[in-house]
C-alpha cells in the first residue's frame, strides 16, 4: 500500500535539494502549511512567488531554490520564515536595497 504525502495548496517545493519552497497561494500571520511532513506556522504575510525557508537555515548556509544555489543565509532563518534580500546575499550579483529616501544602496 502506498502512503500519500499531504500537499500543500500554498507552497511548492520545486527539486528536493532545494531548503525553500515558494508560495504559491498567499499565506497569511497564523496560517499552518505542512510540507515533506514537516509543519510551519507563519508569522507573517507572505506574498506569491516570495520564498519560505523549509527548514532552518544557518548564517553562512547556501539557500538552493531550483536545485542550484542562489546565496548566502545573512542571518539564521527559521523555519517558515520570508526569505528575501533583508536576510539573503547573492553570492553572483550586487544585492542592492531602497534606504529611507528610497535611494538604491548596496
Amino acid at each position: 500500500m502506498m502512503v500519500a504525502k499531504t500537499v500543500s495548496r500554498k507552497l511548492l517545493r520545486i527539486h528536493k535539494k532545494d531548503n525553500v519552497v515558494i508560495v504559491v497561494n498567499p499565506v497569511q500571520a497564523g496560517d499552518r502549511e505542512s510540507v515533506d511532513g514537516v509543519e510551519m506556522v507563519f508569522t507573517e504575510r507572505i506574498a506569491i512567488g516570495h520564498k519560505v525557508a523549509s527548514r532552518p537555515i544557518r548564517q553562512g548556509e547556501k539557500i538552493y531554490k531550483c536545485g542550484v544555489p542562489i546565496g548566502s543565509a545573512k542571518a539564521d532563518i527559521p523555519l517558515g520564515a520570508h526569505v528575501h534580500v533583508h536576510n539573503l546575499a547573492s553570492d553572483y550579483i550586487e544585492t542592492y536595497t531602497l534606504d529611507k529616501d528610497r535611494v538604491y544602496v548596496k
